[in-house]
This record gives C-alpha cells, structure tokens and sequence, in this order.
C-alpha cells in the first residue's frame, strides 16, 4: 500500500518477482495529469488519451487509474468530466470509496495550479508505464524459464516479440499540420530532382527503376514466375546489385526457404565470376576460370548479405530474425524466396486464409522496420494452360492470388520460353520479360531483358526496350 499526502491509502500493482520492491512510478504527476483533467476537461482530456490511451495502464495506482477511466468514459459519452461528474460516475459504479472517496477527489483539483505542463507530465508517465511493462515482460519470462517442456526457441521469440511490442507501444502517432507536410515533402521532391536522396533502392535494372522508382522502404514487392524460368535467379542478381556492386553496398537479409545457405554462396560466386557451375562437375575448370573466380571472391567478400535458410519459415519467425538482423546491421532490404513456402504462425482454415495472414504479416514487417521486402512468389498452372504464344501471367496467376494482389505496392512477372534456353550455347542468351502488372505509385508494363543460362544472369537488353502500358497506379 502507499500513501498520498500521508492521508489516504491507495493500493498500487505488485511489483512482479519483486513484491517487496515498488514498480517505477510518481504519483504526484499521477495526480497532477488527473487535476488538469477535472480543471480543463475540454482541452486536458483529449490530450491525455491522445498521449496515454484509454486502458488506464499509464497509471500505478488503482485509485488513480480508476478516476482516470471515469472521466474518459465521461468524455466518450459527451459529458463534461468535472469534479462532480467523476465523482458521481464513480459514485453510480460504487467505486468511489476504493478512489479515495470525495476528500481525495478534492485534494487531486488542488494539486496543480496550472495545466500548461500537461504534456510532459504525460511524457512522464508513458515512460515509467514502458519501464512497468518491461519488468511485466521480463518477470514473465524468467517464470517461463523454469518450465522444463518449454520450448527455447518459441520462447525466445516471444520474449522478442513482448519487447519490440514495448517499443513500438512508446512511439505516439502525432497528428500533422499538412501546411508544415506540404513544405517537407517540397523540398523532398527537390532533393530528389536534384540527386541528394534516392527515391528508392537500385535494382540495378534501370528500366525496372524508371516503372517503380527502385526498392522503396516500406513497400512489399512481388516478384512471381512460374518454376524454372528464374525468379530466384533474378532475386540473387538484384540482391548481387544491392550488396555487392556499387560505390553504396548496402546490408540485405536474404530468408531462402528452397535452396541452402551453400548453395547460394555457390551461385552468388560463380555469378560474379562469368562462370557456369557446371565446369566444376564436367571437369573443364581451368586457370583462366580460376582467376575469375578469384577475381569475384575478393570482390563480394566485404558484402554485406546475411542469409537464413530456415525451411517452412513461420511470420513470427521471420520477424523475431528480421528485427533482430535490423538491429543489429541496419539491413536496408529483405528478400524472400518464397511467399508460398512459408507457414502461418498458427492453423487457419483452408490454404488462402493462411497465404493471407503471411502475405499481410509481410507487409506490416515492411513496414515496421521500414524497409523495402522483396518477395519471390509462384504462379498457378493456369497461365500453362493457355496455348497462345502471346499469353503472358496475370494477377489472377499469383497462386492463392487475393491477398497478395492487395498487400502488395509492386507485383512483377518474369516470363519467357522455357524452351528457348534449351541446348543453347555457353555464353548465348535468351530473350526475357518482366512484367510489372500492379504498381501503386507509378506506370505498369513491361521491361525487356536478356537471361543467360550458363551464368544465371539476367542483364536489361541492350539497347534498352520498354513498352509502355497505359494506366498506372491504383
């Protein structure tokens, strides 16, 4: 119990595994955010559940959070929340004596003398609520902890996962004033026109980049092709582009649910070597290739690529990790090799409600950590189906397509003729097409490109083609 102004008793949240400690808290700016309150209800009550919320957590003491809550109800049902407002609400509910009674309602109006500080003791009060909320956290894991079945890794992502929430729950939405908007994003666009800032990040496919304006932070982009025509060869060349070429190399996180972490270091190397894989197996590897190899080892060895190949990846998963890598190496884009290989974090109803809850917990991780996610998905067999030579992949493709189609900013299709690139000559390419079909910010249509199957590269073909589509965003 702890007393208020050495008169009246009110009781106050145990302190977890600490029961004999007090938890962080002041309860005379407890009292001082409730007098501006019954003072100034008209201007201090919006304002306080603006900065707090409307639980009542920000506040230690059980008294305190009761008349707090009173008064937010008040104000919710259009009623002035003075003095004898609240009183009488917590009168009706019979909570009156357990707040402290009419005398202590008194002495909170008396506390403060003036409402001008009402936003700093708000400040006050969410941080020691923050401090609260870790020791409930931590407290709860450490009991968890004891329990012998638990299973460690599940747990250390919900110990993560309690203390992004912590985090997050701290940041508090302002409301803007689109005069003080409009001249930020002016000088935005003239620094943009002016190449102070990027737009977005390099694929490394200029015409892909004039369609989208490169790989922008928050946005979920689709890249989605059938088996074997090379969307993860694609992946791995924007990845390559990113991480390892340029004056900027920038941090990637690469989650790869098909191939393993081996054989993507393979592919990477043999790719910025100009070699095909297969001179290693048919024993035609010679010194010349040796030097080129070398030549490429030494380049990406200070890339910054961190890859996971955890198979059949839960959402929940994916985030503790992505976090976890974001804060540990600011890593500026996520790649994942692919959507439909992933699991949701608990059983749903049929295949499309749980596509749903991963491609939706896809995009809010986009834009949680506020960087561009670059995922791989497959398409239907309903696009094989059609005997025209002139068929190309649609949104209705995406396999278990809806949730995809409408989570995404940028949804692209590569495609070309599988055929094509059969029996073809080391070194000779093949004629490709990405299709951007869904772009919510800019035009759609489609970019050519030229696939070379012994080096597993995509290159934008020379001169470079584009055919606009009309129409753009949504």
């Amino acid at each position: 119990m702890a007393e208020i102004a050495g008169k009246t008793s009110v009781s106050v949240r145990p302190a977890g595994i600490l029961p004999d400690r007090a938890q962080p808290h002041n309860l005379k700016v407890e009292q001082a955010v409730l007098a501006a309150m019954l003072r100034e209800p008209k201007s201090c009550v919006d304002t306080v559940v603006e900065k707090l919320g409307s639980s009542g957590d920000a506040f230690y003491s059980a008294a305190n959070r009761s008349i707090f809550l009173a008064a937010v109800e008040l104000n919710k049902a259009g009623s002035v929340p003075d003095l004898l407002s609240v009183a009488q609400k917590l009168k009706a509910s019979e909570k009156l004596e357990a707040a402290g009674g009419e005398l202590y309602l008194a002495e909170i109006y008396s506390a403060i003398a003036t409402t001008v500080n009402i936003e700093s003791w708000c400040e006050i009060l969410r941080n020691l609520a923050m401090l609260r909320r870790m020791i409930d956290a931590c407290s709860g894991a450490l009991m968890k902890c004891f329990d012998n079945d638990a299973d460690p890794d599940k747990l250390v992502e919900e110990i993560e996962t309690d203390i992004y929430n912590i985090r997050t729950s701290g940041a508090v939405e302002t409301i803007r004033d689109l005069r003080v908007l409009v001249a930020q994003e002016f000088q935005t666009l003239l620094d943009i026109k002016n190449k102070k800032i990027e737009v977005g990040i390099p694929t490394g496919y200029s015409p892909l980049d004039d369609f989208t304006g490169g790989l922008k932070k928050g946005e979920m982009f689709v890249l989605a092709a059938r088996p074997s025509i090379g969307k993860t060869t694609l992946g791995l060349n924007i990845i390559a582009n990113v991480a390892m070429k340029g004056e900027k190399r920038r941090p990637v996180a690469f989650f790869s649910l098909e191939m393993t972490d081996n054989q993507i270091a393979r592919r990477l190397l043999c790719t910025e070597a100009g070699i095909p894989e297969s001179v290693f197996w048919n024993g035609t590897f010679n010194d010349s290739d040796m030097h080129k190899l070398t030549a490429a080892a030494a380049n990406i060895r200070d890339a910054q690529l961190f890859i996971d190949p955890t198979g059949g990846l839960t959402i929940s998963e994916l985030r503790a990790k992505a976090r976890r890598l974001k804060n540990e190496h600011d890593i500026q884009l996520i790649v994942i090799d692919y959507l439909q290989l992933m699991h949701a974090d608990s059983r749903v109803d049929g295949r499309q409600q749980e596509v749903a809850e991963i491609s939706g917990g896809i995009k809010k991780l986009a834009k949680d950590l506020n960087v561009p996610v670059l995922v791989l998905a497959q398409l239907n067999r309903e696009i094989d189906k059609n005997a025209s030579p002139n068929a190309r992949p649609k949104l209705a493709h995406l396999r278990e397509s809806g949730a995809i189609e409408q989570d995404a900013d940028i949804v692209t299709f590569l495609h070309r003729n599988r055929d094509d690139a059969k029996n073809i000559a080391d070194g000779a390419s093949t004629e490709a097409e990405l299709i951007v079909e869904k772009n919510r910010n800019g035009k759609i249509g489609t970019v050519k490109l030229n696939f070379y199957p012994s080096k597993m590269l995509f290159e934008a073909a020379p001169p470079i083609g584009r055919e606009y589509a009309p129409g753009g965003g949504e």
